[in-house]
């Protein structure tokens, strides 16, 4: 059994985290720029350069540095101009943050399910929703751990139903889909540079859009709305959103390593796939003949076979230790107990407290499965099924390969 491993290999003297910022030096002398020319607020030459470098390096035609990647959805929220009651389609299986800018605009999300393919919307349950819904003029799609969409076929749906299709790319920066970078795919786009992902500035984000003048209509509304004016003259609600020259000079070092970042993350997916043929579990899965993903967080999900029983409240999840099986739950518990951090997969937002009575629409139509359905095969709910049998391995890409040797070893014993 997996619990009586921990007797035989020591807890790391030092966490192994999830995601952790790695930090290379030209940041300091970035923020050092910003203090020693005392440009500390929302203007100065390192907000300026890294959005020529990231417009430049996605091929979008601008960026808008921002406080936060939320910050930057609720600003294409408004963009895109969802009112009050309006119904927004949404990826089901992402972090709340993907979801949460429609609400304060006053939409309602309409949550879509998950294709097996790469974990992100489902372009035919899409089509469904359009069915039960033609009028929603507003999609948001999440590429989902680094990996990008079905962008092509869900572009479609989005254009053969006249709708704005806003991408979030928070956690794809550097992924591309047929040649072309995530965060071009949409009418508007965000990425994010929060603590954890490829590319940090401690906080931050970016709204990418090809029109000049939705790039000016969100600097306006990120520095409170201010209007052309000897005085403080404001004619409509504005926001401190605006990304601060300090926390730009850290995201223009780092973006000096993006490439590099994401070739670390690779190693890890590829030893963690080498690592475990021998189990009855898969990666976190892309279409390889058209995207590549910047691989940000490794994922695995756990043969239906090989689960072991486990059952989710709504803060505590309970398993049932079996030989030769094991469950997300169980290797997470284990991987704590040596000192590393993983993490579940999303739970699907359709399945939050907060959004338990929103529409959620299936590729067959709106339902939700039972939350053993797969033991069945009779899976309907992809995005609860995902949740169930998958987590998030440590992706951190400081880790050493004797640090990953050991943890593929922890849990290859947790099967045994």
């Amino acid at each position: 059994m997996a619990f009586r491993l921990s007797e035989k290999i020591k807890p790391f003297e030092k966490k192994i985290y999830l995601s952790s910022p790695t930090m290379h030096g030209e940041e300091l002398q970035y923020v050092s720029d910003a203090y020693r020319t005392n440009w500390m607020s929302t203007v100065g030459a390192n907000i300026n350069e890294i959005e020529r470098i990231v417009a430049e390096k996605l091929d979008c035609g601008h960026a808008v540095a921002l406080a936060s990647g939320t910050a930057a959805l609720h600003c294409a929220i408004k963009l895109a101009g969802v009112k009050r009651g309006d119904k927004v389609f949404c990826s089901d299986i992402t972090f709340s943050a993907t979801v949460n800018p429609v609400v304060y605009e006053g939409g309602v999300p309409v949550f879509i399910d998950t294709e097996q393919d790469t974990w992100n919307m489902d372009p035919k349950a899409l089509e469904k929703a359009f069915e039960i819904y033609p009028d929603v003029k507003v999609i948001v799609v999440a590429n989902l751990y680094g990996v990008p969409g079905k962008m092509a076929e869900l572009r479609a749906v989005a254009d053969a139903h006249n709708a704005i299709l806003i991408e979030d790319a928070a956690e794809s920066l550097g992924a591309t889909y047929c040649g072309r970078q995530t965060g071009t795919f949409g009418d508007v786009a965000v990425i994010s540079f929060n603590g954890n992902k490829i590319i940090t500035g401690s906080s931050g984000g970016m709204l990418l859009t090809n029109l000049l003048n939705q790039a000016d209509k969100v600097r306006k509304w990120s520095t409170q709305s201010r209007e052309n004016a000897p005085w403080y003259q404001h004619e409509e609600i504005g926001y401190n959103y605006r990304m601060s020259n300090v926390i730009a000079g850290v995201v223009r070092g780092q973006l000096l390593h993006l490439e590099e970042h994401i070739a670390q993350k690779k190693a890890i997916y590829e030893r963690y796939k080498e690592g475990f043929k021998a189990l009855p579990v898969k990666m976190n899965p892309f279409d390889a003949e058209r995207s590549v993903p910047n691989y940000w967080l490794s994922c695995m999900i756990i043969d239906p076979q090989a689960m072991c029983r486990q059952v989710y409240g709504e803060r505590n999840a309970l398993y049932i230790p079996e030989n030769g099986k094991s469950c997300p739950m169980e290797i997470l518990d284990v991987l704590a107990k040596h000192n590393a951090e993983g993490r579940p997969i999303w739970k699907p937002m359709h399945m939050q407290p907060i959004f338990r009575m929103n529409d959620f629409i299936t590729r067959n139509g709106s339902g939700r499965a039972s939350t053993n359905a797969y033991i069945a095969g009779q899976i309907e709910d992809i995005g609860w099924d995902i949740f169930e049998r998958g987590l998030c391995l440590p992706s951190d890409n400081k880790i050493t390969k004797e640090e990953q040797d050991r943890i593929i070893e922890i849990i290859k014993a947790c099967f045994e």
